[in-house]
């Protein structure tokens, strides 16, 4: 069995369990299991699986089938610029988050501040990008905070931020150029309507506040103006539902210049907003 039949097999399984996108996906487990089996004696080629590969390969198709990201199961996951390790213990990084790193890059920043980093993939991102800039990035989870730290050296930026355990502002003293944050969103009422990749596999805390989904705004506002420099920014990632009531949040806490961004698809993905001069 070829590479194509391989393939053409495991994305008709996908697609008949109901999992988009499944020629995808088997094209990526079958990569990776191609470079995992390259570690084998026994050779291979991309028509000519070693044994290793194959096996690799079946038990990847059989964790997604039982609807696993992609993510957990090769480890890893492409944002931005580069490829971050993912676990279970952090929220998988999403394409629209882009969206807020590519806002944060618009103005210049020397020190950021990401509350809720888990992976670190939208700190590690600006940081990668500017190499001047510092950053701290907080979380409660100290798992998460271990995965951060791992992204942070592969990517070369460790020297340059510090990862504290912290929910919110709590620990966390100084003024920032620029706070960014990727809060847990989705109300409580919404949970049982997700994927069962994200619902059953992605950490509960980093998904809902187990309320409204407006919790982590109402205590990120409330903190905003003391931790940002005369003139700093403040970017937020929303649900796409919830750009009104986020704005009129940032604006009752004194923030200024409050606007709401769209992503690809034209749905509320962002508000910024600017602390007085």
């Amino acid at each position: 069995m070829n590479e194509n039949d391989i393939l053409a097999r495991a994305a008709k399984a996908l697609n008949a369990a109901g999992i988009e996108g499944g020629a995808r996906d088997a094209r990526k487990l079958y990569d990776h299991a191609y470079q995992c089996g390259g570690r084998a004696q026994e050779p291979q080629s991309r028509d000519r699986p070693n044994a290793m590969t194959l096996a690799l390969f079946e038990s990847a198709l059989t964790e997604r089938l039982a609807r696993r990201p992609v993510s957990h199961i090769v480890g890893k996951r492409a944002f931005w610029s580069h490829d971050f390790i993912v676990t279970p213990d952090v929220l998988d990084p999403r394409p629209e988050t882009e969206l807020l790193v590519e806002l944060a890059l618009q103005g210049p920043f020397k020190r950021v501040l990401d509350l809720g980093t888990g992976s670190g993939c939208i700190l590690i991102s600006l940081l990668a990008a500017r190499p001047e800039a510092r950053g701290v990035g907080t979380d409660i989870s100290d798992k998460a905070v271990l995965v951060a730290g791992q992204n942070a050296a592969a990517i070369g930026v460790a020297d340059r931020l510090i990862l504290p355990l912290s929910e919110w502002f709590d620990d966390i003293g100084g003024r920032y150029d620029l706070i960014v944050s990727n809060p847990p969103y989705i109300a409580a009422a919404e949970m049982a309507a997700l994927q069962p990749e994200v619902r059953e596999y992605e950490p509960r805390m980093a998904l809902t506040d187990g309320a409204d989904g407006l919790t982590a705004y109402h205590a990120i506002a409330k903190g905003a103006r003391a931790h940002l420099v005369p003139g700093g920014r403040i970017l937020l990632e929303i649900g796409p539902t919830q750009g009104a009531q986020v704005t009129r949040i940032l604006a009752d806490a004194g923030l200024e210049d409050v606007q709401i961004h769209s992503d690809m698809d034209g749905r509320d993905r962002v508000v910024s907003a600017i602390s007085p001069e």
